[in-house]
């Protein structure tokens, strides 16, 4: 595909975004050529101050009020009668409504949402009482009232206590002082959030982090925004770079995987990565403290066995019972598996190898009961060179055409609640390029919309699936009350983000 596909003005457009034109041409080969399915094969510290919780916070919470912002652009008002018609009729959006207005009591906004609505006049509970839901959703969810569908989802209050209100970025200073704390009280957590978010985000930070100094625990919060540079070219239908009214080329958010370039600048050494909607109050804490440290003393034990064996490796040659015995540790307990046929290394190979398949990143990845929950699962996936490795695989990345595959995804017993225990130092301490491990054949192509035009983005490799696909990863199963995520609104009701 040729350069004068551009023009001056596109080829400054790139520019600025820190990209070059043959980025953008590469990009859309993929929209041609399309990315090739995983082949799954079978199912399956803190107190040196070596930790940083990193808490990817970028996306507003538009997504989590869908079904109630399908009625802000019907004319007139929403009166309870008609909306329970349709929920008989079995539409499920009518039904969520009713259901958030049973429950509106139940939302630790509503005293927020009571607030500012009286302020103008209005009385809630009245409206409520009538059945007339229109201003209570207007107030709830636009800049007329509390605004949160355009809020930031960790700046939502998700929790009530007796004394305030928590949101999740609340409830991450909280864990973090709980479980990230160095012996010298300081407890390191990063948030990656969206440029228009930033200030907000900081400004409630700095509001409400006091609250969380307990103990002698000091928080040590930073922040980081998405870079442009790992914005994707958006295509037509045809595959033709997609123009926006304007005429300019239109690029959009290459989804999480591109924050592993936040992650690589960080330069950390133990890092907890877990979601911004996956909280629970004060009295559900114990659990999840206690298996994230579960799987960081996991991760140290391994890592304390790489960086031996490595450094054994970095001088004389080691005899062949040891040899043997980190070869056995390789393949049992980091699970890399020569491609078919070369399980017999000869004497030449087995020292590089060994150095090749232990000298990477390594992850601990917490695993839940499949229980229904949407999300990425634990499986062994065939690599391009016939390699066996274990993946965090997205149903998006599998065959579903093909029975075989389909099959194997169906089995799966376990899924990937994004808990994450990762070591992105080498054996001398110095920081991996995290950049250098990913596997750039594992993004997937969405079909998308603008100005009325549909259009396909690109999703690189997620954060957790092929970003991280050339690492080390052990799978442990950790107890459900661990995963309590809030991606819609009515989650809020489930008796975990409830008081006692």
């Amino acid at each position: 595909m040729p350069l004068s596909l551009f023009s001056e003005k596109d080829i400054v457009q790139i520019q600025e975004r820190g990209k070059t034109p043959e980025d953008v041409l590469a990009q859309i080969e993929v929209f041609i050529k399309g990315f090739p399915h995983a082949v799954l094969v079978r199912d399956q510290a803190a107190a040196h101050g070596r930790t940083i919780k990193f808490v990817p916070a970028s996306g507003a919470a538009s997504r989590m009020f869908k079904a109630l912002l399908s009625f802000l652009g019907r004319p007139g008002p929403i009166p309870e009668p008609e909306v329970r018609v349709g929920a008989q009729k079995g539409v499920k959006d009518n039904s969520t409504l009713l259901e958030f207005m049973r429950h509106l009591r139940s939302f630790a906004f509503h005293g927020p949402l009571t607030s500012v609505m009286e302020r103008a006049g209005l009385d809630v509970e009245g409206l409520l009482e009538k059945g007339e839901f229109k201003q209570i959703l207007e107030y709830t969810l636009t800049s007329n009232g509390l605004d949160l569908a355009q809020c930031p989802k960790g700046l939502i209050p998700f929790h009530r206590y007796p004394d305030h209100l928590r949101t999740p970025v609340e409830e991450h200073l909280e864990e973090a002082a709980r479980y990230a704390g160095d012996r010298d009280g300081r407890a390191v957590i990063h948030f990656t959030v969206s440029p228009e978010h930033l200030s907000g985000i900081q400004e409630h930070v700095a509001k409400a982090i006091s609250r969380y100094h307990v103990s002698g625990i000091r928080h040590d919060v930073t922040y980081s925004l998405q870079k442009p540079s790992t914005d994707t070219i958006a295509v037509d239908m045809d595959n033709a770079p997609f123009r926006d009214s304007d005429g300019d080329l239109l690029f959009r958010p290459g989804g999480h995987g591109a924050l592993l370039e936040n992650l690589n600048d960080l330069r950390g050494d133990i890092v907890f990565i877990k979601n911004i909607d996956n909280v629970v109050p004060d009295r559900l804490k114990e659990d999840t403290t206690t298996w994230k440290k579960a799987l960081g003393g996991c991760l140290i034990e391994l890592q304390d066995r790489i960086f031996e064996y490595l450094e054994h490796l970095s001088g004389p040659p080691p005899d062949q019972g040891e040899l043997e015995k980190m070869l056995r540790f390789v393949r049992d307990e980091l699970n890399r598996i020569p491609p078919a046929g070369r399980h017999e290394l000869t004497e030449d190979e087995k020292i590089p190898f060994l150095i090749s398949a232990m000298n990477r990143p390594l992850r601990v990845c917490g695993m839940v009961r499949n229980v229904g929950e949407p999300g990425g699962g634990p499986f062994w996936v065939e690599q391009q060179d016939g390699t066996l490795s274990r993946q965090i695989v997205e149903s998006s990345q599998v065959d579903m055409e093909s029975p075989g595959q389909k099959a194997i995804w169906g089995s799966s017993t376990h899924f990937n609640p994004v808990d994450l225990v990762c070591g992105v130092r080498d054996y001398r301490g110095k920081p991996f390029d995290l950049r250098n491990y990913v596997d750039p054949l594992t993004g997937f192509i969405s079909v998308k919309s603008k100005d009325g035009r549909e259009l396909k983005a690109l999703e690189l490799p997620g954060l957790w699936n092929g970003a991280m696909a050339h690492w080390n990863t052990v799978f442990v199963e950790v107890p459900i009350i661990t995963f309590n995520p809030v991606k819609t609104v009515m989650d809020l009701l489930r008796k975990e983000h409830q008081p006692a």
